[in-house]
């Protein structure tokens, strides 16, 4: 989920949708993953001139914070303790104070160690690959240690307003898992209305209506609420990117979206009584879908319907254009696992009842066939080496669903034989005559009903498809996104037409409650 107008958010699902009873939130705070996995840092910089430095701690169980001690400097720098080298050590000491004055009679720094504290210095034999330091950021002190074995990890609360990590400014505190023989994970730890305030203005943006930047507020605090992905995984409950929700702290915050958040505060959509997953998109192309038909499993409140609305208002990019050649698309779905040799026909061949796609069918050139439903049908396209996605659910290929159309010519009853151009083919009329094809229109019967043949006289050929190249396969749809839930785009222009945002969170999702 992204930034305003141009790319507004795609909730990736990748799980089984439903409802739960409890929040996932812990106290009303959430731990949000900036950095991990592959992006866990060597070390991490906090900034904060505005505030009268920092408490070092760490987070209970129940996300409470426990001080240990406090420090002055706003630049600090957190790294783990093996950068430090070995050390020698005096103590236990009965305070974080006693433990600081030693420290500095000895030149060297406090350290917290498995609920006890102590003083070290640099030398000696001492040495751990389990701490995280804290230190100076312009002199490169070492200010603190903390090492909990594992069973906490440092948390650092500013002492003040918001804090800047890596270019953005964040509310609340952090805290700093270490990496099994590596760097460290940066998690912020955040009041739920603070987080929503900084996914509000990534998700859509200020300068929206009033209505539509509440019905957003609402879900994106929904989803928090119930989603904890990353926790057994990583410790924490969301990350910061469209796998979750878009989330950069409080830099593009503004007063509109700020009051948004703050006009519906604690309130979020309910289905008969437990927490519904309120995913989202940017747009649906026409109708939304039922979670069913794209991930799986009846989901009663998520359930696909016509949207009249997106219709009304001027949408960025939503028609879309994208062409693969046979051997793209084969190395494509070949590179993703997909058997199938080399693809000669790519074509829709299930809708659901909106019109959305929910089957594709690729045929190769031995005539084997793979069929993909749900999301698959649309991610299976996806490819970072040719940048090509097909961007929605709502699309059709070569202009129809007939299945007859092919990279090399046009099936006849079926797929196992082809003509590579119908001049010369007879065809049988509906009063059962049968004469040779004069350059009409063709008519071809699919699980759809009865369709005219792309690309035949009197049929319709998308624009597009003269420009592609002969064999290509030609992709054009409407829309962005899972097609699931709430539309961005629509909620935009219900919000223009006077709904309030009970409404719109009423229109997308079905038989819910706000409160």
């Amino acid at each position: 989920m992204k930034k305003l107008l141009g790319v507004l958010s795609i909730l990736v699902i990748f799980l089984a949708l439903g409802t739960v009873s409890a929040s996932a939130a812990v106290n009303g705070t959430v731990k949000v993953g900036l950095r991990f996995g592959s992006s866990a840092v060597s070390s991490a910089n906090l900034e904060n001139t505005q505030s009268g430095g920092y408490s070092l701690g760490y987070y209970d169980d129940g996300r409470n914070f426990v001080p240990l001690g406090s420090i002055a400097q706003t630049a600090i720098t957190m790294r783990p303790g093996a950068d430090l080298g070995n050390f020698d050590q005096s103590g236990p000491y009965g305070s974080y104070a006693e433990a600081a004055s030693a420290a500095a009679g000895m030149g060297g720094w406090p350290a917290y160690v498995s609920g006890q504290y102590y003083a070290r210095q640099s030398g000696g034999s001492g040495h751990t690959s389990t701490s995280v330091a804290v230190t100076d950021t312009s002199s490169s002190a070492v200010l603190f240690e903390f090492d909990s074995q594992g069973i906490y990890n440092l948390g650092v609360l500013p002492v003040g307003g918001p804090t800047w990590f890596k270019g953005y400014r964040y509310a609340g505190g952090f805290e700093y898992p270490r990496v099994t023989g590596g760097g460290l994970y940066v998690v912020n730890v955040v009041s739920l209305e603070d987080y929503v305030k900084g996914v509000l203005p990534y998700e859509m943006g200020k300068g929206w209506p009033e209505a539509a930047l509440q019905a957003q507020a609402v879900c994106a605090r929904t989803y928090a609420s119930v989603t904890a992905k990353h926790l057994n995984t990583y410790g924490f409950d969301l990350c910061n990117t469209t796998d979750c929700q878009v989330y950069n702290g409080v830099n593009a915050a503004g007063g509109d979206t700020d009051a948004a958040v703050d006009s519906t505060a604690g309130q979020r959509v309910w289905y008969r009584g437990t927490l519904a997953e309120t995913v989202y998109h940017s747009s649906d192309g026409g109708a939304t879908e039922s979670a069913e038909n794209v991930w799986g499993g009846t989901v009663g409140y998520l359930m696909g319907k016509a949207d009249p609305y997106e219709a009304t208002v001027s949408i960025p990019n939503y028609s879309y254009t994208v062409t693969y050649t046979p051997s793209e698309l084969t190395w494509v779905l070949q590179n993703s696992g997909y058997s199938i040799g080399t693809v000669k026909n790519a074509y829709v061949s299930e809708r659901t009842s909106t019109g959305n796609v929910y089957k594709v069918t690729f045929v190769d050139t031995t005539g084997k066939s793979l069929t993909v439903k749900g999301e698959t049908c649309r991610m299976a396209f996806y490819s970072t080496t040719y940048s090509k996605n097909v961007k929605s659910m709502r699309f059709s290929i070569n202009g129809d669903d007939s299945g007859m159309n092919s990279a090399s010519g046009y099936y006849v009853n079926g797929s196992g034989s082809t003509l590579s151009s119908i001049s010369g083919a007879y065809t049988v009329s509906g009063s059962g005559t049968v004469a040779p094809y004069t350059g009409k229109a063709l008519y071809v019967l699919t699980a759809s009903g009865v369709q005219a043949l792309s690309g035949t006289s009197g049929a319709a050929v998308p624009s597009s498809a003269s420009s592609a190249s002969p064999g290509s396969f030609v992709i054009t749809g409407t829309g962005n996104g899972h097609n699931v839930g709430l539309s961005q785009y629509g909620a935009l222009a219900m919000a223009k037409q006077g709904y309030s945002y009970r409404d719109i969170l009423n229109f997308y999702y079905t038989d819910i409650t706000v409160e």
